[in-house]
């Protein structure tokens, strides 16, 4: 039986509890709602802005399961999900320029009080249920457009922590030699 010092495969699948995963799910909430209620029906944007947040949301969750064997896999996928949600900004971009809307400004109030929001932990649609049901269409997308900021922020963090945990401990093979020979080791000082 093996114990748990002598695994090599590493920690995997807890996506729920990535605070990107969080942010890409309240993306995904929001533009399927932005969507159905300001996109005329049969507008092919509609299919390309949920497929973009959708696979922004799960592309994560696809990462973070392929990490157990994996880590190159893990960093190619949260990475699928970054570009995907920069598709997704273009295309709340283009519908406020389109539009003759206004972007909001990083430091206008409005950008600072949704990141305000976004800011207390665990992150859910809830907290935006109110703006995306009841403001304007101008409104509900820049709020879309901050989201996405701070989604696309920590998907850049997780990047860069996986290439340096990746330098740092090796891809799986090199953890299955390490472990096998570490195996090997305690077998010859045992015998």
């Amino acid at each position: 039986m093996k114990t748990s010092d002598q695994t090599f495969l590493p920690p995997h699948g807890n996506y729920r509890n990535l605070l990107s995963y969080q942010k890409a799910e309240v993306v995904y909430d929001l533009t399927f709602r932005f969507c159905k209620r300001f996109l005329m029906r049969g507008d092919r944007t509609i299919d390309q802005m949920v497929q973009a947040a959708r696979s922004g949301k799960q592309n994560i969750v696809e990462g973070s399961k392929a990490s157990v064997t994996s880590k190159e896999m893990e960093i190619k996928l949260t990475n699928v999900a970054r570009a995907s949600l920069e598709e997704l900004l273009e295309d709340y971009r283009d519908f406020l320029r389109v539009r003759d809307g206004n972007i909001w400004q990083k430091e206008s109030k409005e950008a600072r009080y949704v990141r305000k929001l976004g800011s207390k932990p665990q992150e859910n649609f809830e907290r935006y249920r109110e703006f995306v049901e009841t403001r304007p269409s101008e409104v509900v997308a820049n709020i879309a457009i901050c989201l996405i900021h701070q989604t696309n922020y920590l998907l850049d963090q997780q990047i860069r922590r996986l290439e340096k945990d990746f330098l740092k401990e090796g891809g799986l093979r090199e953890c299955m030699t390490r472990a096998r020979l570490q195996a090997r080791e305690q077998q010859k000082n045992r015998g």
